[in-house]
């Protein structure tokens, strides 16, 4: 496997470890409570945007919302047929990290991760088609 690959799924789990510590309870106590960046709380500096909603809120908001969509396509009907059940499953788990990697160029600065993000969105886009031109050999 190329080297893509293994930072792909290193920036996935880096940019889903915050939405999974807060969906296990180990995020913030309440929502706007002080620090916390996604309601505009005290650690968020930026101020609100025209919407009310503070561009670090907006940037996290998006983020749990392409997660949660990932984790819910990710529940299949897991059959026990391994290969199969693997396709499938990492389709939607490749589509959330094209997903994070998208939100990460629409608002991220940092020259080496919109590198990534861009890497991530091409190397998930191939693996996605090689996925589903496997599954659509196997219903024949």
């Amino acid at each position: 496997m190329r080297k893509s690959v293994p930072a792909a799924l290193l920036l996935c789990l880096a940019l889903a470890a915050p939405a999974a510590a807060q969906h296990a309870g180990h995020g913030p106590a309440s929502p706007g409570a002080a620090g916390d960046r996604r309601t505009g709380g005290d650690g968020d500096r930026q101020g609100a945007g025209p919407n009310g909603v503070s561009p670090a809120a907006e940037v996290a908001r998006a983020f749990e919302a392409a997660n949660a969509r990932m984790h819910k396509d990710m529940g299949v009907a897991f059959t026990g047929a391994a290969d199969e059940d693997f396709a499938r499953a990492m389709i939607p788990h490749h589509l959330g990290a094209i997903d994070m990697a998208r939100i990460a160029l629409q608002h991220g600065r940092d020259p080496e991760i919109r590198r990534i993000a861009e890497a991530v969105i091409a190397e998930q886009e191939r693996e996605i088609a090689t996925l589903r031109a496997w599954l659509a050999g196997r219903s024949r």
